[in-house]
């Protein structure tokens, strides 16, 4: 990629067209899936988040509901979520992050999330909304 202009660009950098670029936010709005079996995710609980080529940390601020996938039920009542369940939540990230809707655009629109503890992937997730 040759560029115009000398800008000071690294990795995880985004380089978009003008008309087309993805929103910077630290709110996350998303539909994640819990993996992991031994600790539930739980309102309050910190994370490492892994988003195309940068990582960084994040804390759920919310829980808003977890879905039953065989009726499609929304239990708003649900605190925490255990293995293979999956819910909207609210994070907030410690750094901006690059983001799009997963319906319009998977890479930016698709996350990793890390337990700070062991290293382990323990959810993935899709936003669904930015603020």
């Amino acid at each position: 990629v040759r560029l115009d202009d000398e800008i000071d660009i690294s990795r995880g950098d985004m380089i978009c067209r003008p008309h087309n670029a993805p929103t910077v936010s630290q709110d996350i709005e998303a539909m994640i899936c819990w993996m992991d079996e031994t600790r539930p995710l739980q309102v309050g609980g910190r994370y490492t988040i892994k988003h195309t080529t940068r990582s960084a940390r994040a804390i759920v601020r919310e829980l808003h509901y977890r879905l039953d996938i065989n009726t499609l039920h929304r239990d708003e009542a649900a605190g925490e979520l255990k293995l293979n369940e999956i819910g909207r939540i609210r994070l907030r990230t410690t750094v901006p992050l690059l983001v799009d809707d997963y319906h319009r655009n998977r890479t930016t629109g698709g996350f990793i999330i890390i337990d700070e503890a062991t290293n382990r992937t323990v959810g993935a997730g899709m936003v669904i909304q930015r603020d």
